[in-house]
C-alpha cells in the first residue's frame, strides 16, 4: 500500500474523540499518526493500519 508523509488516512473504527482521520507523520515498520480531531498522536505497526484503511486522502486533494 502506498501511504506517503503527509498522506491523510480514513480509519473504519473512530478515535474516541469522534474523528476517523489521521495525519501520516512517519512511515516504515510502525506509522505515526495525529488525530485530525484532538492532535493525539500514536505509533503504531504497519500491518494493523493497512487493515484498517478505507481512504488516502493525499496533500494535493485536500482543500486549503
Amino acid at each position: 500500500m502506498d501511504v506517503r508523509v503527509n498522506d491523510v488516512v480514513e480509519l473504519k473504527k473512530q478515535h474516541p474523540c469522534g474523528s476517523k482521520r489521521w495525519l501520516v507523520l512517519r512511515v516504515g515498520m510502525d506509522f505515526r499518526l495525529r488525530c485530525q480531531g484532538c492532535q493525539h498522536e500514536m505509533m503504531v505497526p504497519r500491518s494493523k493500519i493497512e487493515k484498517s484503511i478505507r481512504k488516502i486522502i493525499r496533500p494535493e486533494e485536500q482543500e486549503p
